[in-house]
């Protein structure tokens, strides 16, 4: 379905020039300057992880780590540019990869924090995750459960990840927060401080040059807004959020303290202990916690590829995207190579949606999304100029463009309508992708049982709604092991 303004196929399909060749530009209706402005807007909708990624892996450093966050930041710009790089030039899709949000927060809270593992040793279990992914991928088996899955929950899928990324761009704006109910807006219901009065501008921005059909909407709005957060901080300096102030900053506080470049330290790479897992825990045990990052990373990107896929119209009548086999091929490689990186597993990123409701079609923002990650390493500074509150109305504006596939939902037909539902209302709620996959999964097979129709239901389908009953059970199967 065409959600942007900029969806028509071009009329003519002759390459321009050896980029527009080697990435289909024109044939998939795009030109280079779209692509730049997506791969620019993708990477300032990611670059939050910069920041993020080594606060939530610092829970796991040691007092006498012989590696620094600092360490850490640059790592996490090197692997999200190589491999992000390598998912433009080897499946020339607009999809860009960093370290996993939620499997950094296992690694530290669950790994080290919990099961007692050292750093390195969670980054092993990291590393053997990506190669049994890639060990289905190269076998076909996760290109097959991905084209097992019927089409109306593939749109399911996308349409529950429009509202994830909504909820997501909201709750890291601070424009929704905990509160005296679960979430409400702002502080005690109402938009308080400067940093809320940036995201608001930023959103209006984008929707007045939308609706305006001025090129370049999402990023002109990211651009003005960071103006604006920058004039503001220098005025009143204010500080990070907490709870002495709540009307401080989401994450990154845009100004520069220091000098604006900076060679980067690389320490975190090869911080990986194989085999120790092994060792400490028993085999059983490591075997639970990999199959639970598996299944996070393996329909993540799933639900990922689907929506980005149907955003920039690339799926196929069957809701596949093209050259399915090696974008999971890059995504599973680059599970390793987080490991391998000391920096967690690294997946395909919804924000890349941000992108390709800019204009981005091909892999050729992707190159550009992972240079800039590569610039990073020396721009840190810079890079962290981008306040959460401009960057996270490119999330919140996307949802709209990926909520309006809603349509093509069959909603008269329950067997249908209810796994779409559930899908769609458990990954915002359920704060989850893999969540909202494996219920709209899980209640799809047993309506189709109910109704007598089990023979309709893909054997692969049978396996994977199992598969996901034990990950949803994998707590009490965990405890009742440990007893």
């Amino acid at each position: 379905m065409r959600t942007t303004t900029e969806r028509p196929r071009s009329s003519s399909t002759v390459p321009l020039n050896p980029v527009d060749k080697f990435f289909h530009i024109t044939e998939r209706g795009s030109t280079v300057g779209r692509e730049v402005r997506g791969g620019f807007v993708t990477f300032f909708a990611m670059a939050y992880i910069l920041v993020i990624n080594p606060i939530i892996l610092s829970s796991a450093l040691p007092e006498d780590a012989t590696f620094t966050t600092t360490d850490i930041a640059a790592g996490t710009a090197l692997v999200a540019g190589v491999m992000t790089i390598l998912m433009g030039v080897v499946a020339n899709y607009p999809l860009a990869l960093a370290a996993g949000m939620g499997l950094n927060a296992v690694v530290s809270f669950t790994l080290v924090l919990g099961s007692g593992l050292t750093y390195q040793e969670a980054m092993g279990l990291i590393f053997w995750e990506g190669v049994l992914i890639t060990v289905l991928v190269l076998t076909g088996f996760r290109e097959a459960v991905f084209k097992a899955v019927p089409r109306q929950l593939k749109t399911a899928i996308s349409v529950g990840i429009g509202l994830f990324i909504a909820f997501v761009g909201l709750i890291n704006a601070g424009i929704i927060r905990p509160g005296g109910t679960p979430v409400q807006l702002g502080i005690n219901g109402s938009l308080d401080g400067w940093p809320a009065l940036v995201f608001v501008v930023g959103l209006f921005l984008t929707i007045i040059l939308y609706v305006r059909k001025v090129k370049g909407a999402i990023l002109i709005s990211i651009l003005a807004s960071t103006v604006l957060a920058v004039v503001i901080q220098a005025i009143t300096h204010l500080g990070v959020q907490s709870d002495d102030l709540p009307t401080g900053w989401g994450q990154t506080v845009p100004e520069i303290t220091g000098a604006p470049v900076a060679l980067p330290s690389f320490g975190s790479l090869l911080q990986v202990d194989f085999f120790g897992a092994f060792s400490k825990l028993g085999p059983l045990a490591v075997i639970l916690l990999i199959f639970s990052l598996m299944l996070a990373d393996f329909f993540d990107t799933m639900g990922t590829m689907v929506a980005i896929g149907a955003e920039a119209d690339l799926l196929d009548e069957h809701g596949n995207p093209p050259k399915s086999k090696q974008i999971l091929l890059v995504d599973s490689l680059s599970a390793m190579a987080g490991g391998l990186g000391g920096v967690s597993s690294n997946t395909s990123f919804v924000e890349s949606s941000a992108g390709v409701g800019e204009g981005a079609r091909t892999g050729f923002a992707s190159v550009i999304t992972g240079v800039l990650f590569l610039l990073s390493t020396f721009l840190a500074p810079v890079v962290e100029l981008v306040p959460t509150e401009a960057a996270s109305t490119a999330l919140v504006f996307v949802g709209f463009l990926m909520m309006t596939q809603v349509l093509d939902l069959d909603w008269k037909s329950p067997e249908i309508a209810i796994p779409a539902f559930l899908t769609i209302a458990f990954m915002p709620f359920a704060y989850s992708i893999s969540v909202g996959i494996g219920v709209g999964f899980i209640a799809y097979t047993v309506i189709q049982i109910a109704l007598g129709k089990a023979r309709k239901v893909h054997p692969l389908m049978w396996l994977i709604s199992v598969l996901f009953v034990l990950y949803f059970a994998l707590g009490p199967i965990q405890n009742a092991l440990v007893g």
